[in-house]
């Protein structure tokens, strides 16, 4: 573990995988005196925006492949949170003594500041947002980085300078974390999510819980008391060395909760205490959709509170944010028919989430990469609040064996067309829902190209 910057001078260190975070890790190291080197599995054409933006920087490459030579000519292998940290190639280099990394451990240790580590499976953009402005609000100086699409290398790359840094962490951020120690950890929710790079489910959490590893006296977790699973994980003697508040959406808890410090939904106030006395912040104003958007205010509050948010400029955040986009984004109203952008949900867990937000007459659009998850637990909402489901894409056919008899179903080709015929099908107050349970990559780039597609053709309706 280095404790300095300066420690890297002439260190051979390869980097792996040439996405945002791998040009940001280049241009600090190179920056800080490595001697760096560049590999990825994609060819050099396909890499050729990255490389522009890496332009004349004096490293290595090797594109294409990765070869075992290249490896063991390294002091320290840092990988891009989007490769698997258990290929082979890693194995077989560890195996031969190399130490091999991740981002977010290699840069954690050279961030002096307060960190606040927010996960989950769902809701931790909205909640890492809302922490921000709480924080902004109050002219507490804070940056915000991680899987909300900024590397967190870029926290150093830039001579950035926050009073608080917040960091959004992925499962895929913490595989290789052994050090990483967060001030707060804000662990949302748990749910069966990316089921194409794990195994099992089994994996999935064993790579979220990684993030208590490093749980000390002061450190403050923030977790949901109302989630199964992560209360199954506090029980963790690794999670009880540290603080913990728990927050809740039913009344029935707050003796409980207030007892240890925490954060309760009761009516149209939320009851948090962080200290010796209970507060009250009103959401009756609360533009954000969804009883879910309780949890994500609820868990901002604490961590916010944390660290100098004042009460009244909570209270503005909370009565003023008005949500991001792909995240049950109002689109707009087109012949007496509504329709909303959940693009941003990429697992069943998000979809449940959404259809939670409507009563009933949704016409669901859902679809995209087939990432072997269970579509089954949708299978209540889908008989009470779906009057009809298009389906669309990879993963269209999986969900419409776990689905398709519990409502008109339809399995569309292109989604250009899936969209015409949920309006087709719509009728006056009828709620059209693109919330897709499924990751986009088999026909987009992003789940923003997927949701910006969708308000595109939207806004052509007349």
């Amino acid at each position: 573990m280095m404790t300095d910057v300066s420690e890297l001078k002439d260190k051979k260190i390869l980097v792996v995988g040439l996405g945002k975070t791998g040009v940001s890790l280049a241009h600090f190291l190179v920056q800080h005196g490595a001697i760096v080197t560049l590999t990825d599995h994609k060819s050099k054409p396909e890499l050729s925006n990255q490389l522009e933006l890496l332009g004349d920087l004096p490293v290595k490459y090797e594109l294409g492949g990765h070869s075992p030579k290249v490896f063991l000519a390294q002091d320290l292998v840092i990988l891009s949170p989007g490769v698997p940290s258990n290929l082979k190639i890693f194995e077989y280099a560890r195996s031969q003594g190399i130490r091999i990394t991740g981002e977010l451990e290699f840069v954690s240790q050279f961030i002096k500041e307060p960190v606040i580590a927010v996960t989950g499976t769902n809701g931790k953009t909205t909640c890492a947002r809302l922490i921000e402005a709480m924080l902004k609000e109050s002219g507490v100086n804070v940056w915000v980085g991680g899987a909300i699409g900024v590397p967190v290398t870029d926290y150093l790359r830039f001579g950035v300078k926050a009073q608080v840094v917040v960091i959004e962490v992925s499962s895929y951020m913490l595989e290789t974390c052994e050090n990483f120690n967060p001030s707060n950890i804000v662990f949302m929710n748990l749910a069966e999510n990316h089921l194409d790079r794990y195994r099992s489910m089994e994996d999935y959490v064993n790579a979220k819980r990684r993030i208590f590893r490093n749980v000390n006296l002061a450190t403050t977790s923030i977790l949901n008391a109302d989630d199964n699973a992560v209360v199954e994980l506090a029980r963790d003697p690794a999670v009880q060395r540290g603080r913990i508040f728990y927050l809740s959406r039913k009344q029935a808890l707050e003796p409980q909760i207030m007892n240890i410090g925490g954060a309760v939904n009761i009516g149209n106030q939320v009851v948090v205490r962080t200290g010796p006395e209970k507060e009250s912040f009103s959401v009756g104003n609360l533009k954000l959709r969804g009883k879910h958007s309780i949890e994500n205010i609820m868990a901002a509050i604490l961590a916010a509170r944390e660290h100098g948010a004042t009460h009244d400029a909570v209270q503005r955040v909370i009565d003023g944010f008005g949500g991001l986009p792909h995240r049950l984004e109002y689109v707009r109203k087109v012949g007496g028919v509504f329709f909303f952008n959940d693009s941003k949900a990429t697992n069943v867990h998000a979809v449940l989430r959404a259809l939670d937000s409507f009563d009933e007459n949704v016409i669901l659009i859902a679809g995209g990469k087939d990432t072997n998850l269970s579509f089954e637990a949708l299978r209540g909402m889908i008989k009470k609040k779906v009057k009809t489901l298009i389906l669309f894409g990879e993963a269209k056919e999986r969900i419409n064996r776990d689905l398709g008899d519990f409502s008109e179903t339809f399995l569309i080709g292109t989604f250009e067309e899936a969209v015409l015929i949920a309006y087709q099908k719509s009728r006056i107050n009828d709620i059209v829902l693109l919330s897709p349970g499924c990751p986009s990559f088999d026909l987009f780039d992003s789940y923003e190209e997927r949701g910006d597609y969708f308000k595109e053709i939207v806004r052509k309706f007349s």
